[in-house]
């Protein structure tokens, strides 16, 4: 399977939000109180998108043909999270599957892409956060080789911080 990153712009802002939406209502599904203010976003989160997208951060995530599976954004840099770090790493974020793809190994491949495109620019880590109360989640990124290096406690939630060396 062939993942592809295509660059998102601000005239994409309203499928950005309607794939938040969509993964909220999933996640509430599974009984995760996660995510449910993407449901009627904020002014403040729906900045942060825009800011995101205009930093060039956020990305498609599509399978040959450009079909479209979900997004991520990457950042270079997370200081809201991570604070100052003096090793370099890609810090992942907002990482959605489409729910018709889930359960067939696409996160994983799309992380694994996301490293490999790190080592090309020298990081030495791969770094995400997931909410604590997020279980399964957790264990997933666990799975994947990231280990829990601390908490961010933010005003909605408590975060874990997971890094995985390159």
């Amino acid at each position: 399977m062939n993942i592809q990153f295509k660059q998102i712009e601000i005239k994409d802002k309203q499928t950005v939000l309607n794939l938040f939406k969509e993964t909220a209502e999933k996640i509430h599904k599974m009984n995760v109180d996660h995510w449910q203010y993407w449901k009627n976003p904020p002014q403040e989160k729906i900045q942060w998108v825009e800011k995101g997208i205009q930093n060039n951060e956020f990305f498609f995530i599509n399978l040959e043909g450009d079909e479209n599976i979900g997004m991520v954004r990457i950042m270079n840099e997370d200081f809201l999270y991570w604070g100052e770090q003096n090793k370099k790493a890609k810090y992942i974020h907002s990482l959605v599957i489409k729910e018709t793809y889930n359960g067939k190994g696409i996160g994983s491949l799309v992380i694994d892409a996301i490293g490999k495109r790190a080592l090309k620019n020298d990081c030495k880590y791969l770094r995400l956060d997931a909410v604590s109360n997020n279980i399964s989640l957790c264990k997933y990124y666990e799975k994947l080789g990231f280990k829990k290096v601390g908490e961010k406690e933010m005003p909605l939630s408590i975060n874990n911080l997971y890094q995985k060396k390159l």
